[in-house]
């Protein structure tokens, strides 16, 4: 079981190399268990006992199932978590050409560890805007390269002799890809906009914009004595996209709607329409509400009362090497369950009540668990649920699978959390 949900993880992880392909591959697994494809723009009829989906923007997804014994005032729980990853995107005006080598002009996204992102096979994917008869409509397409054709360099030891003692990284120096060589016959002026041109089989002219990424082409593998672990990129946040999709698919309850909402820019802040900070769920929900009952969408904040929400995103493992980085009784360990994470300050979002919910639900589940708590002297990072509650108050938690090495280019896991992420949140959505 462990090593069928370690290959469909993985699986999955090698598809979805950008947001944009994160929402095509949940869009695809969707429709092939049933959901129905739902068009922002239309006025919604929603039936008790169905399933449907929408994709507002091309980086997020919502997905819901309605309960067969659905009626006006019940609760709805919602899942969430967010579809991008740190790394680079690609410059408008990418080509850099010097000293013979031709290089992609970058710029980093979010907080990613740059030094891991050194001397690996990279590739780049996105989304390529081209002239359109409709200047109001531009032809979109989508584009991914799927083998590596990038790599950043590092210094000798012997040109770089301080390396080994940590070296700041210049984001616009040192972490500028190398893509090619200057030949007869390659444009340098144009090569990067004519290659993806030619992988998109079109003329050159004819493109308008991009919004390509660069990503760590390298695939996941099981390693450890017994492959009890993960070594793989974007396991921050695919782990809990994929969790969340197979959730809705499978956790089934006759009362009530199961949603989930998987968000972009979560990395960048969130500050975004297709970000967690915006009212995009709040008026989906809207949708929703009237489309089950005319009257039902001015009931919104009647039905948050009683309602839950789980944020779902990665935590931190203690690290095998250094435990002093860590809180001395609030430690959290690969493969020994779900980590909820509790903050104070609300930077994780939690309240008692919440926290008791989903104790209850792991335990009802069969699902092992743990608490998270930051050193008192080191500030974690932020997530999903504190933005997503302040549009939509209702109780929330914030939890995930813990990880080693977050935010670097290649991560690690713990193959048992995974499925106990699966577990959990199929209880949540079913109990």
């Amino acid at each position: 079981m462990n090593n069928n949900i370690a290959k469909e993880l993985i699986d999955f992880i090698s598809k979805a190399t950008t947001p944009y392909h994160t929402v095509e591959e949940g869009k695809k697994l969707l429709l092939n268990n049933g959901f129905i494809e739902l068009d922002v723009r239309d006025e919604w009829e929603l039936k008790p006992g169905e399933a449907y989906y929408v994709a507002p923007y091309p980086t997020s997804l919502f997905a819901f199932r309605v309960g067969e014994d659905w009626m006006p005032g019940q609760n709805i729980r919602i899942g969430a978590a967010h579809t991008d990853t740190p790394g680079f995107r690609v410059k408008p005006n990418a080509e850099m050409a010097s000293n013979g080598y031709l290089k992609l002009n970058t710029e980093v996204y979010g907080g990613p560890i740059l030094n891991t992102w050194m001397d690996r096979p990279l590739s780049i994917a996105g989304r390529v805007a081209t002239k359109s008869e409709d200047p109001f409509k531009p032809n979109m397409m989508y584009f991914d390269v799927k083998e590596p054709v990038i790599t950043i360099p590092n210094l000798p030891i012997h040109i770089n002799r301080e390396v080994n003692k940590g070296v700041e990284l210049n984001r616009q120096i040192d972490t500028i890809p190398l893509f090619s060589m200057e030949k007869e016959g390659l444009d340098k002026d144009n090569f990067f906009k004519n290659y993806v041109a030619k992988q998109l089989g079109i003329d050159a002219k004819d493109i308008l914009d991009y919004d390509i990424y660069v990503y760590n082409a390298e695939e996941g593998l099981e390693i450890g004595l017994d492959k009890e672990f993960i070594s793989g990129p974007r396991l921050d946040n695919l782990t809990s996209v994929l969790a969340l999709l197979k959730a809705v698919i499978n956790g089934r309850r006759r009362e009530g709607i199961n949603l989930i909402a998987l968000y972009d820019n979560e990395e960048i802040g969130s500050r975004s329409k297709q970000g967690a900070d915006s009212a995009v769920l709040n008026l989906l929900l809207k949708k929703v509400f009237r489309g089950l009952d005319a009257k039902e969408g001015d009931r919104l904040f009647d039905m948050a009362a009683d309602s839950l929400l789980i944020s779902v995103d990665v935590a931190h493992g203690l690290h095998p090497n250094r435990s002093d980085k860590f809180d001395p009784t609030n430690q959290t360990k690969l493969n020994e369950g779900v980590v909820i994470k509790i903050d104070s300050n609300q930077r994780y979002t939690f309240d008692t009540e919440a926290v008791a919910i989903v104790q209850q639900i792991c335990e009802k589940s069969g699902v092992e668990y743990q608490k998270f708590v930051n050193r008192s002297d080191v500030g974690g990072g932020g997530t999903l649920g504190p933005i997503i509650s302040s549009w939509l108050p209702m109780k929330t938690v914030d939890l995930g699978i813990p990880l080693l090495a977050m935010h670097s280019a290649r991560e690690m896991m713990g193959v048992k959390d995974q499925l106990h992420l699966e577990n959990m949140l199929k209880g949540f959505f079913e109990l």
